[in-house]
């Protein structure tokens, strides 16, 4: 079954090269705007969200939107959702070719509940799960970025009881997300001794970066003066590439593919290739807000309107004026995960030329 799955992930991925699809297959979702963190990056955790989606309205979404084969549950903190459980379980019985489900964390809420949890989501056939455990720096400078004391050692300790976690589910991949800013460039190397110290197994491959960047939309974040300097972060994330160590499979192949252009857009500050944005897939806030991305504050429709129908917006005059802006090459530059990973498969052709 996970075969099938996989297969048919990367037949609609290969598809998306040739033609515009009917229908995305990935979903960015924030399941809640909740959050204990105090990062200096990030405004989320100032929102005190009221009228967040119910799980009564997000099975009838999952329900009547059922071919999504990706879905990434954001946050906020996800785990602040005591109903996290029941969210991954509508996507997972309504989509039936749902092949990966990913969820960050920043490791905050009781570990022993979310352990539980995640035992629970890994248990319900989805053929792959990643956690991504966010990690910005050495226990000192994590700690300031994250405006948490103890934060350092609650995300070691979270990445820690992953590992184990690991050898009972096959079906789990995990990797500390380090997002690159103005205030800790310079610090992945000895961010990177740090942990080594403190979790001797680890390699750079067990590291995500992402460079922080601006969002209205997401991180509420526009006014904050993040943005690392150019050339100098570009040598860094060279400098992490050739640590890292080629791996089989899909998900890595991916991810080195994502890395290398993340060392082009860091020198650019420019999209290193043609974006996927409300094609292949969407992003939705907490409240049933449709977006083209994370990174683009062009909201095309809300569910509760369309009776959770993304079908009858997606064709909508918003919708198809998004599309013809990124034609005429005037969607927002933009290069993180949630939206380049899609991107690299939609251009999987081109890249071989």
């Amino acid at each position: 079954m996970s075969v099938v799955k996989l297969m048919g992930i990367a037949g609609t991925a290969l598809k998306s090269n040739f033609t515009r699809l009917d229908r995305p297959y990935k979903l960015n979702f924030s399941i809640t705007y909740w959050c204990q963190s105090r990062c200096l990056s990030c405004n989320i955790w100032q929102m005190k969200p009221k009228g967040e989606l119910s799980i009564e309205e997000i099975r009838e979404f999952a329900k009547r939107n059922n071919y999504f084969k990706w879905v990434e549950l954001t946050g906020g903190e996800p785990f602040l959702r005591p109903d996290i459980v029941e969210i991954a379980r509508a996507f997972s019985e309504a989509n039936k070719d749902l092949y990966i489900l990913t969820v960050p964390t920043n490791s905050l809420c009781d570990h022993n509940m979310v352990e539980r949890k995640l035992r629970e989501i890994l248990s319900l056939g989805i053929p792959k799960v990643a956690v991504t455990v966010s990690l910005d720096g050495y226990r000192e400078l994590h700690d300031r970025l994250r405006g948490v004391p103890g934060n350092y050692d609650k995300a070691i300790d979270m990445f820690k009881r992953l590992m184990t976690l690991r050898r009972e589910f096959r079906n789990l991949y995990m990797v500390f997300g380090y997002t690159l800013s103005k205030m800790n460039m310079g610090e992945f190397q000895k961010t990177y001794e740090a942990v080594k110290a403190d979790i001797p197994e680890i390699t750079y491959n067990d590291f995500h970066i992402n460079l922080a960047q601006l969002s209205e939309n997401y991180y509420n974040n526009s006014g904050n003066d993040i943005t690392p300097d150019n050339a100098r972060v570009a040598d860094e994330i060279s400098a992490f590439v050739a640590h890292r160590r080629y791996q089989p499979g899909v998900i890595p192949a991916i991810e080195s593919t994502f890395m290398k252009n993340l060392v082009i857009y860091a020198k650019t500050g420019k999209t290193p290739m043609k974006s996927r944005s409300l094609e292949v897939s969407l992003f939705m806030d907490s409240f049933g807000n449709v977006y083209p991305s994370i990174m683009w504050n062009r909201k095309i429709g809300n569910i509760r309107d369309t009776q959770y129908d993304l079908s009858l917006m997606w064709n909508n005059e918003e919708a198809n004026g998004v599309r013809k802006d990124i034609m005429e090459g005037r969607e927002p530059n933009q290069w993180t995960s949630c939206e380049a990973y899609q991107s690299i498969t939609g251009n999987m052709l081109s890249m071989l030329k």
